[in-house]
């Protein structure tokens, strides 16, 4: 089994439920061991994970994290959503354990952005070797998915976890844009005319006494809908 590790950004692990958004994984971008993952490449496994009715488990550390021995594969929480888009690998999931030491810990660490990457382990069912030397080494095709794990070290630096961060810590339009991006996986350029959009959209005598959190919690709700 290899690992492919991606960069989480930090951005919307709910405090009372442990949940959480990311990208287990981005097309297009070439990781540290030479690989870049075609579009396309998960569709195959996620359909074989559907057919289960599940998802693949998640993990720290790939198992050997947190917790040694024996407990090491134990999962750390379980993924509820998983789906390609024109990014990436998105998931979404779910801490186990969140009124635990244990739970906080790895609560604490993703919103700290200290565990902030994520990294599937896989099985490559198809790829293509370079053609040439300025070429990634393997252009992967077809993966077969088996778990999904936060990380410390991520070996894609995009692959990071998107979602430690509610609505009420969104204070600017800047973050609300970047919030569309990563957890919406809008382009820039959307994300900006979604969120310049909504603030127009709204009562400008609103925007005088209002919390502007409260205003972006509004448009977040409106685009959700």
């Amino acid at each position: 089994m290899q690992h492919l590790e991606v960069k989480l950004a930090s951005e919307d692990v709910d405090a009372k439920t442990g949940e959480f958004t990311g990208y287990g994984a981005v097309f297009g971008n070439v990781d540290s061991y030479g690989d870049v993952i075609a579009k396309g490449a998960f569709k195959a496994s996620l359909r074989e994970w559907e057919d289960r009715g599940k998802y693949p488990p998640m993990l720290l550390q790939h198992g050997g994290g947190f917790m040694a021995g024996a407990d090491g594969m134990l999962p750390v929480g379980q993924w509820t959503a998983m789906e390609e888009n024109a990014k990436g690998l998105k998931v979404s999931g779910k801490l186990f354990a969140m009124g635990t030491e244990r739970g906080q810990y790895i609560y604490e660490g993703l919103k700290a952005g200290a565990l902030d990457g994520l990294s599937i382990g896989f099985k490559a069912r198809k790829w293509t070797m370079r053609s040439k030397p300025e070429e990634p080494r393997r252009t992967l095709e077809d993966i077969d998915l088996i778990e999904v794990s936060i990380v410390t070290f991520p070996a894609n630096g995009k692959a990071r976890v998107s979602g430690v961060k509610s609505s009420d810590d969104i204070k600017t339009i800047r973050e609300f844009e970047d919030f569309l991006r990563d957890a919406g996986g809008f382009s820039r350029a959307a994300a900006r005319a979604i969120a310049m959009g909504g603030f127009k959209a709204t009562d400008p005598r609103d925007e005088d006494g209002a919390d502007l959190a409260a205003l972006l919690r509004r448009n977040i709700e409106t685009l959700s809908k």
